[in-house]
């Protein structure tokens, strides 16, 4: 009885390395979901992106479990300006599943 969702983890701290090439760089992970046909998708401020988006296809775990990852990058003045953003997890018909990473969370 594989569970059919998958577990949102909080975003990862953005990446200081990447801050200081005027870039700013969010991980979102979802792991232990089922089946493999997840896909990570990024808003900002409530707005659909795909530019400077990469993901990985799911990887599975020895438990017969997927996991996933996705990866936002925006330019440092436009991350500025950001008030909040949006990983969701979307699989066929069933209902999204979403973690928000509001900016004045981060620490800079």
């Amino acid at each position: 009885n594989l569970p059919k969702y998958v577990k949102l983890n909080h975003f990862l701290s953005i990446i200081t390395e990447t801050l200081q090439q005027g870039k700013a760089t969010l991980m979102c992970l979802a792991n232990k979901g089922f089946p493999s046909g997840w896909s990570l998708n990024w808003k900002v401020d409530g707005v659909s992106t795909t530019r400077e988006v990469t993901g990985s296809p799911g990887v599975l775990d020895k438990n017969g479990l997927y996991s996933w990852s996705s990866t936002l990058t925006l330019p440092v003045d436009q991350w500025k300006k950001v008030g909040s953003v949006t990983c969701e997890a979307n699989q066929g018909s069933q209902a999204p599943l979403s973690e928000t990473l509001r900016r004045d969370q981060c620490s800079e």
